[in-house]
């Protein structure tokens, strides 16, 4: 029928343009209430989002557990500290840095982006030597990649300072730059998914075999959602830098691999909505737990928490999804279109077609 290509084109922009519109009310929410605590809460939550959306742009489309994603975080945040840290510390600190990179500071753009490019080379480069293998041996390669580049990162002093810190990146507090950030990301990874290249990409996750017999390059399709995911997180790593002003490398390791898989599994690792949903949702249950921590007064009564609480609290939400709802908070879907039934209707005149016939 004639409407059946409009509908299908008004369920591709639906979900972006609402998950968008989800994230904006919560920025906007953010800034109603002025609170420092709670703009400082949601940057930080908007940069994990860039990050979990890049992580399901390789996930969720191949279907293969990667532990080693939070490594392009990690690499995309010290490209723009070196790009934006201040030209006279770097030559005394980072005295391997070569010249265009020791002698200037680069604007916030251009930092970040950078962290995204380099990122992405490191991925194109790695994803060819490991995008072959499937199942475990895959998800332990990417963990064993994680641990490389952690490993490099805290002994090559003269370029990364080793386990010191990077100091004196400018900050950035505007939560409406981290959003415009999170709005690229979902677009990035709404338009991949729904490429040519997304649609094999899946067709492999699916049926790898099935896939190879109608002559799906699943090695070819697959690097490109690895690369693709690793500028989106080499992207994130890149503003959480300027959110910080100071990057380490311990910070790039285990509890933050933890943590973004976590948002992506309990959202759903089988939707871009799973990635927001879940970002938003385990930061709420993040910050109870963390002013629970921190002691509630009632009604006189100091009610606390131990420390830790917050891991303990995550790791029981995370078991309970897996257990009771295996494919996340949206079971793998995207946000519905309530028109999408409506545009399947025929016209007036079509029925008339439809009914002469």
């Amino acid at each position: 029928m004639t409407m059946e290509p409009h509908r299908r084109r008004l369920e591709t922009i639906w979900s972006p343009i609402v998950l968008i519109a989800i994230v904006a009310v919560v920025v906007a929410l953010g800034q109603f209430s002025g609170a420092e605590s709670v703009t400082l809460t949601i940057n930080e939550m908007l940069i994990r989002m860039v990050v979990v959306i890049g992580v399901y742009t390789f996930v969720g489309n191949t279907g293969i557990l990667s532990f080693g994603q939070v490594a392009f975080m990690c690499i995309g945040a010290y490209a723009a500290g070196w790009a934006a840290g201040p030209p006279a510390w770097k030559q005394l600190m980072l005295t391997g840095l070569p010249a265009f990179l020791n002698e200037t500071q680069y604007p916030f753009i251009v930092a970040v982006l950078g962290g995204g490019l380099l990122a992405t080379v490191i991925a194109a480069l790695f994803g060819a030597a490991i995008i072959r293998l499937t199942g475990i041996a895959a998800s332990i390669a990417t963990f064993a990649f994680l641990a490389a580049v952690n490993s490099l990162y805290s002994n090559w002093d003269s370029v990364t300072a080793g386990a010191s810190s990077i100091i004196g990146i400018p900050t950035v507090a505007n939560s409406w730059v981290f959003f415009a950030y999170v709005a690229f990301a979902i677009i990035c990874a709404a338009l991949f998914q729904q490429s040519r290249v997304g649609l094999m990409v899946r067709a492999s996750r699916d049926d790898e075999i099935a896939a190879k017999s109608v002559a799906i390059n699943v090695v070819h399709v697959r690097l490109s959602a690895f690369v693709l995911s690793a500028f989106l997180v080499g992207l994130g790593g890149g503003l959480y830098a300027h959110f910080l002003g100071v990057i380490s490398v311990d910070v790039f390791y285990l509890n933050l691999t933890f943590l973004t898989l976590a948002m992506l599994i309990i959202g759903g690792s089988g939707s871009l909505s799973g990635a927001v949903i879940g970002t938003l949702f385990v930061t709420l249950i993040v910050e109870i737990l963390r002013k629970f921590e921190a002691g509630v007064t009632i009604q006189s009564h100091i009610l606390g928490l131990p420390r830790y609480s917050q891991e303990i609290g995550l790791g029981i939400v995370l078991a309970l999804v897996l257990v009771l709802r295996p494919s996340g908070l949206t079971n793998g879907s995207e946000i519905p279109c309530p028109f999408s039934r409506l545009s399947m209707r025929p016209s007036r005149s079509e029925q008339e077609t439809l009914t002469s016939s």
